[in-house]
């Protein structure tokens, strides 16, 4: 028997109108047929990137456009299994009328709860094509704590998506915050994560009002943690055996890299490269933004590579490094801060932030970190360069005395001129 097969097309008209911009248009296709409709969106052709079907940059139209193509895959994806449920012929046609509602009048009360769990779940189907292991997890951890909100402050076990309105909000913005004990910018993700799926049902019309209006999810600035180059180089001299030697390994690895947990753990061969002279690179996509850094291999990152080559954890995953996951790593990397004495909390991307520090305060310009570091704007970047202005004020503290020494002897000396 012949699976039943969907696929989903976003492109853009090639007529331009009076703004500049082009219509992008939806083609559904079911089983060899299919259908093409208006989406009701418009983006500046330059911006749009065909082989993603996706809109470029970080404004707030393409972040837009981008989230209604994720939710419209999503919604597709769901009517396309209910079709396969009810037993119903697949068809572009029929897909697309359920799509638009055309002909459709059952009224079903959806539930908050239950909306979350459907969308982990299609996030889940799309795994690997669509969505990150970690954005799942992001809102799979979300839908947890939303019901025990619910159970605490309601005493159900679901609520309908009628209820989402401004004193829910804000109610699960303390929730967090007081109950959990939250810091502001974890809070801030679940909430966005909350709004991703209120802008969902309004514009299904499961709800009527945007229950975020005039609620603004504020982040605030942090100083990420990072190490010295003396504090680098002495856990890398440190001895170490089994695990431990490993988790170093990886750390040193990264520090002087700039490489991300996932890009360090993902690392293969086809990543390292020889230019002309000689000089060996890690020219790898960032797994995050796509991003691809250039990065100079230097002699400490080449040993590691050469000590692990034949490592066999590392063949059997068909990568460079035999890297062990997150959690192992920031365990045994808490002991490695103790032993070391660093008296500072050691993670993954305390390496990270290691090496864009240290590259900005040994000179290399900013441009050039942020394109090694896979950063999509520079402004990413500038965040290091303000974590520096609290060492420079400490090597500043003995030039101060200087200068004011030197200025306080010129003045005693003017005086006795005066004399």
């Amino acid at each position: 028997m012949k699976k039943d097969r969907l696929t989903v097309l976003f492109y853009r008209r090639s007529t331009v109108t009076k703004t500049g911009e082009c219509a992008i248009r939806m083609r559904i296709s079911v089983n060899g047929t299919r259908i093409d409709s208006n989406t009701g969106k418009y983006i500046d052709p330059a911006l749009w990137n065909q082989s993603k079907e996706r809109a470029k940059g970080t404004s707030k139209n393409a972040i837009d456009l981008n989230d209604y193509i994720d939710e419209t895959n999503i919604k597709l994806f769901k009517l396309f299994q209910d079709m396969q449920s009810e037993g119903v012929v697949a068809t572009a046609q029929e897909l697309h009328n359920r799509f638009f509602n055309i002909g459709v009048h059952k009224v079903v009360e959806r539930m908050i709860i239950t909306t979350f769990q459907e969308h982990n779940q299609e996030c889940r189907a799309l795994m690997g094509r669509d969505f990150e292991l970690g954005t799942i997890k992001k809102y799979e951890t979300i839908t947890r704590l939303l019901q025990r909100y619910i159970k605490k402050k309601y005493e159900v076990e679901d609520l309908p998506l009628t209820s989402l309105d401004r004193d829910f909000v804000h109610g699960f913005e303390m929730y967090l915050k007081i109950d959990r004990n939250q810091q502001q910018n974890t809070v801030a993700r679940y909430m966005k994560g909350l709004k991703k799926i209120t802008n969902r049902a309004l514009a299904n019309d499961w709800i009527t009002k945007d229950p975020f209006a005039g609620i603004k999810v504020r982040t605030v600035q942090t100083n990420p943690t990072f190490l010295t180059l003396d504090e680098l180089h002495i856990i890398y001299r440190r001895h170490f055996d089994g695990v431990l030697d490993v988790v170093r390994d990886m750390f040193v690895m990264a520090a002087f890299t700039g490489l991300a947990f996932i890009d360090i753990s993902n690392l293969k061969r086809e990543h390292v490269v020889e230019d002309n002279d000689g000089n060996m690179w890690i020219r790898k996509p960032r797994q995050k933004t796509d991003i691809v850094q250039n990065i100079p291999l230097l002699d400490i990152p080449k040993a590691i590579l050469k000590k692990y080559e034949d490592n066999p954890k590392a063949a059997e995953k068909g990568t460079l490094l035999p890297v062990p996951c997150n959690q192992v790593m920031n365990r045994y990397l808490k002991e490695i801060g103790n032993i070391c004495e660093i008296g500072k909390v050691l993670t993954t991307h305390v390496a990270r932030h290691t090496y864009a520090t240290v590259c900005l305060s040994q000179g290399v310009r900013i441009e050039n970190v942020s394109k090694m570091l896979g950063h999509t704007s520079i402004k990413m970047t500038q965040h290091y360069a303000r974590v520096l202005d609290s060492s420079i004020m400490e090597d500043m503290q003995n030039i101060r005395e200087v200068m004011a020494g030197d200025l306080f002897t010129k003045k005693k000396r003017g005086r006795k001129k005066k004399q």
